[in-house]
Parts: structure tokens; sequence; C-alpha cells
């Protein structure tokens, strides 16, 4: 009997489970028979303006939450050279504290497959692991020790001397070893031990021959300085690096806080280039000054607000005493003259200058390094990405055992790339990081501007950037203390928000935290979420999206986006 035709009611159970299992999301648009006519954006902008819209819900408290993170659970950073590039497939890449070696051959033998499947672990493909690991073991049990000798080979200790103390062989050996008095150098004293040190130039590749010439060892060290800062601006990595070239250049770049004052106060990579406002719209269009005076609004609602809770936790009595002073530091939005663009930017710019003066005194002990490792900020020369893995139940057959039930695992990626000028990039896709990440580019997103939307474009789906047809173009900005004026602002000040382009009439917003993750010393490179959140433009209601399966994100450093770059 042909049952093509007919449903299959197990297929249907099953896609009515998955349904149930997935988190609520806005309503997709409407099909083009019943569109009905969408407000233009100056019509929007003027509800928006006449109505500024509610406040999100507030997220969740830092002390209270939502589950506990292990590092072990999420993918580690990695580094991305060039795309397309075969050299840097072929070589040894860091996950963390192991090293994978990448292949780009086929596997043959139970080990080629195992160091596949860690391969593919680490980029998050647990469906393609799982398979390769099944069969790395059915070709050989044992591959996984072979994988530990191969890469983590135990050291073969020195068995200790076993010479009498009244021997010549034990009275060198007393000789030799440390006192016990003797304490290990701190790193501190270790790099203060280089300050009177030059930089000695390479010996003669044979004796008696005269040595090569190394005119950088003759330079004054001003002139040292003034170059190792170009090269700080340039790139932070490159300068930090230098400390491997001789002990000189170790003790210039832990101590010289002349560049370190530049790199913070700077705007290529420090906190100058750190926005606590916004700088754009969400469409990356300049501001208005409807823009403007709209977040003046939306800043007076978190002071009213402030200042009703702060007012709560007092007795009516101090409550109405510091009522008259607190009108007065408030300012009232009818006597607000709207500053230009150029004004509100400059005066911004003013505020955040002297925030980081202050906290380099105050929270950072007078230390530009100390400021520069701690203080929360965004990095530009990469993406953060979120690799989320979730196993599911499949539909079981009703003639299987319940131990042979089918198991779907689940995986998807989240990106994020920020800009300098208030601009990011999200996107959600499964395409892998190798696949996306060189192609995070305004120009990208120009390419495939409205792809999404068109059903019969298939020009362009065969490019490398195909996964940037859905990607949302958004706005950032860190918390500020306009956002929660009864908070020390060092304690909000990690807090980033992020607003993104959402389906139809609404607008998503992401309320992340700056942390750090790794045991490496590597600092501001992990997202952990607070809240997710869409907005309906036309009702000005709030929903919040539930986070799940969502993990943190991760920054990976991208070293060269090619000619697509910024």
């Amino acid at each position: 009997m042909d049952t093509s035709g007919e449903a299959n009611p197990d297929l249907e159970s099953f896609r009515e489970q998955w349904r149930a299992e997935q988190p609520p999301a806005p309503p997709p648009p409407p099909t083009p028979q019943q569109q009905q006519p969408t407000p233009s954006a100056a019509e929007l902008a003027a509800e928006h303006h006449l109505h500024p819209r509610k406040p999100p819900p507030a997220p969740a408290k830092k002390a209270a939450a939502p589950r506990q993170d292990y590092e072990d659970d999420y993918v580690q950073p990695r580094s991305f050279d060039a795309p397309n590039d075969e050299a840097a497939a072929a070589s040894t890449s860091t996950q963390g504290e192991w090293t994978v070696k990448k292949t780009t051959k086929d596997p043959v033998t139970a080990l080629d497959h195992y160091e596949k499947a860690v391969e593919r672990e680490a980029a998050g493909s647990l469906g393609d692991s799982l398979k390769l690991y099944r069969k790395a073991f059915r070709m050989d049990d044992s591959v996984d020790q072979k994988y530990k000798n191969k890469y983590f080979p135990k050291s073969k200790a020195k068995p200790p001397a076993t010479a009498s103390p009244g021997t010549a062989g034990g009275a060198e050996s007393a000789a030799t070893a440390p006192s016990s008095a003797e304490q290990p150098q701190t790193m501190k004293e270790l790099i203060n031990s280089f300050a009177g040190l030059a930089i000695e130039p390479e010996g003669p590749p044979v004796e008696g021959m005269p040595p090569p010439p190394c005119p950088i060892a003759s330079l004054p060290e001003e002139l040292l300085v003034h170059i190792m800062r170009d090269v700080a601006i340039l790139d932070v990595a490159d300068f930090v690096r230098l400390a491997q070239v001789c002990k000189r250049f170790a003790f210039l770049v832990a101590t010289e806080d002349r560049i370190w004052r530049r790199i913070c106060l700077g705007d290529e990579f420090g906190f100058g280039s750190m926005h606590y406002h916004w700088q754009r719209q969400i469409t990356w269009e300049p501001l208005t000054e409807e823009d403007l005076l709209t977040e003046f609004e939306e800043q007076m609602q978190a002071q009213e607000k402030a200042r009703a809770e702060k007012a709560a936790e007092l007795d009516k009595g101090a409550a109405d005493e510091d009522d008259d002073e607190k009108t007065a530091e408030t300012p009232d939005v009818s006597l607000l003259l709207p500053l230009t663009p150029a004004q509100r930017a400059e005066k911004h710019a003013e505020e955040s200058r002297a925030t980081t003066l202050v906290f380099y005194k105050t929270v950072y002990n007078s230390s530009w390094l100390r400021m520069w490792r701690l203080r929360p900020r965004i990095r530009f020369n990469g993406c953060y990405i979120s690799t989320v893995n979730y196993i599911r139940t499949g539909q079981a057959n009703a003639n299987a055992t319940t131990w042979g039930s089918p198991v779907h695992i689940v995986t998807y990626y989240r990106y994020l790339r920020f800009f300098r000028d208030g601009t990011v990039i999200s996107l959600l896709t499964t395409a892998e990081p190798a696949d996306v990440v060189y192609h995070l580019t305004r120009e990208a997103m120009t390419l495939h501007a409205g792809k999404r939307q068109a059903a019969n474009n298939t020009a362009l789906t065969h490019l490398p950037s195909a996964p940037m047809q859905y990607a949302l173009k958004g706005r950032w900005r860190l918390a500020s203390a306009a956002d929660n004026p009864a908070a020390p602002l060092n304690e909000i000040e990690g807090d980033l928000i992020v607003e993104t382009e959402g389906v139809g009439k609404y607008i998503y917003r992401l309320d992340l935290t700056l942390k750090s993750a790794g045991k490496m010393g590597a600092k501001n490179n992990k997202l952990v979420w607070r809240g997710f959140y869409n907005y309906d433009r036309m009702t000005d209601d709030w929903g919040e999206f539930t986070l799940k399966h969502d993990k943190p994100f991760f920054f990976s450093r991208v070293k060269s986006y090619g000619v697509l770059g910024e």
C-alpha cells in the first residue's frame, strides 16, 4: 500500500514534542496575503518619541546567578589566523592546556580517527566527534592510551643521588643543593633584577670573528620607548610579546608606565573607545535629536526608580528631609537644553576620561598596567562565540527497547563582533566558526542585505559568506551610572547592553556581563548572560526569552579579516 501521501503519526508526535521544548520566540512576519500595512521608520520614531518605551525587565543580580558555570563545559577560545590558509590548517593549535594537530587528510588508523574526534569536539561538533570516537574504539579499544602517550608523555624523573654523605659525591650534592632558608623570587623581584641590564648583541657566529651589528642595542632609551609605544598602539599583543626578546625588553614592557597610560587612554584598544552611552541607532545610522532626548528620558526614569527604591528603605521622616536635596540634584526634563551630537560626544568623552583617572588612583592603585588587565573592556581584535550543545531524546520505536531510543545532538553558534563606533554584528547560525568569523564584516552585511526575505534569490547562496544573510545589525554600550544611580560605579561597570534588529516590529536586547575565563591570565574574554529580551515597538511591551541551553560567549582572536575587515 502506498502511504507516501499519509502523515506518519510517530513523526508528527516527535515534531510536537520538539516544538514544546523550544523557547518562546516572537511571531514570524506575516505572509504577503496576510501582511498588514507596516508603519515607516519615521512613524515608529515619532510614536516612540511621544511615548518613551518602558524600561526592560530587571536582569538577574550578579550575586544570584541562574546557574553555576564550569570552565570545562564550554569550548575554549581559539585564534583564527587567515581564511583558506592550508599551512595554518595543518599546523598545531592550542586549545586551553592541550594541543591538537589539525589534519587535512582523511583518517585511516584508529589514532587518526581519535585525533579527528578530539578536533571536532574542540570545535563544538559533538555529533561528528561521537561518531569518530565510536569508530576509533571499534578499531582499537586502547586508542585513548595511545593518544595520551603521544601527546601527554610521562616525564621520566631522575632518581635521587644515593651517595652517602661521607663520599665526595655526597659532599658535592650537599654543596649544590639549595638552602632551605632561600625563598623563590616573586615576579616583581624578578623583573626588578632586570633593571640594570642592557640589550646584549648576538655573539659571533664563529669564534674569533666580529659579532654581527645590533643597532637597537645602541639606541637611547627615549627612542626605544617611543618605538615600543608605536608597536603597542598597533597591537598590544605584539608589544607584550617583545618581553620574550631579552631581559631589558621584559623590564620595559612590565614597568614602562608611559606606554601603558597611552594604551589605556587611547581609542585604539583602550578605554577611550569604550562607550557608556548609545553612539548609533540600531540600524547603524547616526543618532538624531529625538534619540538623544529619548535616552535622557530613559535615564530620568532610572533615576526616579532609584530614588523611589532608596526612599522605601528609609523611614518616612528621613525620606521627607532629603526630598528637597534630591530634587535639586536631579535635572528637570522641561529645563533640558538639547545638546548637538558633537557636544554630546565631547561631554561623554570628558566624563569617560575623568572616570578613568579616578579609577586609576582609587581602584587600581595608580597602576596603568593593572587597570588594563582588570578593568572591564570590549575587545575588538576578534569576535565572541557562544557554542551551544544539548541532547534531546528522539521518538522511540514502539518495537524497540528503551535503551535503543534515538538521541539528537543539537549544535548551534552565536557570534558577536563589536566595532569601535558603538555598532555590533550579531549572528545565530549552525555554521562553524572557521566558516563564519572571516565574514563578520560590514561589507558582507551589505552584500547579503535583504537576501533572507527573498525566497527565490539563490544567486548568493553559494558564496562563502552566505551565513551572513542571517546576521543582524545592532549597537552596544557599557553600563553607566545613569543605568543604576544607587549602585557604586565600579560594581556595574562590567555590565554590557546590546540591542539588535529583530523580526518585523521587534527589537532584541542582550544583557551580558564581562568576565574572565581560563587559567593563563587572559581577561575580559567571556560574556555571561544576564537576560535576553524582545521589545515590541507597536505595543511597547517587553518579552523575555528563556536561556535554557544558551552558554556564555568566549573571545576568539581573528588576526585578519582580509579585504573585508574594518
